[in-house]
């Protein structure tokens, strides 16, 4: 999905030329040239200047100018304010469809924003999802000549007998349970929360670690600490990169976003739609694959775009190969009940 965890999992170092121009803070507010964007800051952030918002910026003819936020409470605190200090946000489209059911965000104007390319399930009618990152299957090698190809394989703890890790967090994991249990991917929305939570206790006693962040989750297939492991693939690419004795698969994976949205009462609305447009526009979506290629476009036309290499392209998460092998993310379910499971899943953990 992007909570708190999420912001780990976004922490990578991104060696990248920054093309936004960033002004002082005492003149943005008055100069509708300028349009503020603020993210979780560190490497993801580079990242997305570079890649999105800079390029996006630029043909806009905007300046841009980056802040950082730590999750949905400073987001409600800027609205609350009445005079928000950020046009707009990067965050978790999960994030983006709680927020939108708070309030919090002003509608986004499709007749600049062109959604062509991008899936009904990675944008509504107040924000829009700008990159993905995919939940894999992860195992060690040396324990494995053959890795599980499903969830409902991966607990199977017969055939694939070992130490698992899984999220503390419920999104993701609920769905993965489904799966393992049988729901076929067209039919796993809404959730069956009972289900899933039984699905998950039928595995627990096999889960040696429920990790915490992404860091956390590589280190423990690159140790050997887990034998199997449910994991973001931008986090065990790398441990892969690494020469460990690590493999995964999008066989079965789950799709999720980053979503851009517009803050109630921002001050320089008609930029930050401008900025937006240009961010999810295919040109500028084709960079994703070669300059962070840990996560991949959300609009299916950067395929089309010309001068990117083949293999950046079929290695995307969102290649058109490897998209139909996962499942899509529907955030606005977790937007809608993420309270309803919260607490159980808690529990589960705990007892």
């Amino acid at each position: 999905m992007f909570n708190t965890l999420k912001k780990s999992a976004f922490g990578l170092h991104v060696l990248a030329v920054v093309s936004a121009v960033l002004i002082a803070p005492q003149a943005w507010a008055a100069d509708p040239s300028t349009v503020t964007v603020a993210g979780y800051g560190g490497g993801l952030q580079d990242a997305l200047i570079a890649t999105l918002w800079g390029p996006a910026a630029e043909k806009a003819g905007l300046k841009l100018r980056t802040e950082s936020h730590d999750g949905q409470p400073a987001v409600r605190l800027q609205v609350q304010s009445g005079k928000p200090a950020w046009d707009a946000i990067h965050i978790g489209a999960n994030d983006c469809a709680a927020l939108d059911k708070q309030g919090m965000l002003e509608p986004l104007d499709y007749s600049v924003i062109d959604a062509k390319g991008v899936p009904s399930l990675a944008r509504d009618k107040n924000w829009i999802a700008t990159n993905s990152y995919s939940v894999v299957m992860g195992w060690r090698t040396d324990k494995f000549k053959e890795g599980p190809k499903s969830w409902k394989e991966f607990w199977d703890v017969k055939k694939f007998p070992g130490r698992r890790a899984l999220s503390v967090a419920p999104d993701e994991m609920l769905e993965v349970a489904l799966l393992a249990d049988g729901v076929p991917r067209d039919q796993l929305y809404p959730l069956d929360i009972k289900r899933g939570l039984a699905s998950l206790e039928k595995i627990k006693p096999y889960v040696a670690v429920w990790w915490t962040s992404g860091a956390q989750s590589a280190q423990l297939i690159k140790d050997g600490e887990v034998d199997l492991i449910a994991i973001w693939s931008s986090r065990i690419d790398s441990v892969v990169k690494d020469k460990a004795p690590v493999a995964y698969t999008y066989e079965d994976g789950l799709l999720g976003y980053g979503c851009m949205a517009i803050l109630k009462g921002a001050p320089n609305v008609p930029g930050a739609q401008k900025l937006i447009a240009n961010s999810i526009s295919p040109a500028i979506q084709a960079r994703i694959p070669t300059m962070m290629g840990y996560y991949g476009p959300t609009n299916s036309l950067a395929f089309e775009q010309p001068g990117v290499p083949a293999d950046a392209l079929n290695s995307s998460n969102m290649s058109p190969a490897n998209r139909a092998k996962q499942t899509l993310m529907d955030a606005r379910w977790w937007g809608e009940h993420v309270t309803d499971v919260q607490e159980d899943y808690k529990e589960l953990i705990a007892q």
